[in-house]
């Protein structure tokens, strides 16, 4: 009996290895995808997303596909672009290690003055929250999780992409 508990704790050790190792290669590559699965505007309730809802985070690009729900202090120029979607080619991106085995990773997106700075706080595992700090928004966040690139299926193209 002690020997097969001996087995089940060594066979949980790996797999928790394992999520470590997948979880800090893909912060290290710089090439990953946050899935949000619910977003948390300061004020008002927790609303679970059902649409796919992400960030995507390369050395080339972060482009960002997030709904916004909270209070704007400035009127949007075009009121049909009301979540958080914009690329950037032009940002600072630092890792200091996190609690608990994690990582922080701090984005500052330098070419596009809306975003301040958007904080991940991602677990060992792979599970992550993501706050969004805005110019002339209230600050939002997002709970979910970072998988590779090469597993996110591409989105339906915009109006503007049509």
């Amino acid at each position: 009996m002690k020997t097969l508990l001996l087995i089940l704790g060594l066979g949980l050790s790996a797999v928790t290895d394992a999520q470590t190792n997948n979880a800090k290669a893909l912060v290290d590559s710089q090439d990953y995808v946050f899935k949000a699965w619910q977003a948390m505007p300061m004020r008002g309730r927790v609303r679970n997303l059902t649409y796919d809802y992400d960030l995507k985070v390369s050395k080339q690009a972060i482009v960002s596909y997030l709904p916004y729900y909270g209070e704007a202090y400035v009127a949007p120029i075009d009121p049909t672009k009301n979540g958080l979607e914009f690329t950037s080619k032009d940002y600072t991106y630092t890792v200091t290690p996190g609690k608990k085995e994690g990582w922080t990773v701090m984005i500052k997106p330098k070419d596009y003055p809306e975003v301040q700075q958007m904080i991940l706080n991602i677990s060992s595992a792979g599970y992550a929250s993501l706050q969004v700090i805005s110019t002339n928004r209230q600050a939002i966040s997002f709970s979910g999780a970072i998988v590779p690139s090469s597993t996110t299926s591409k989105k339906k193209p915009s109006k503007d992409e049509k």
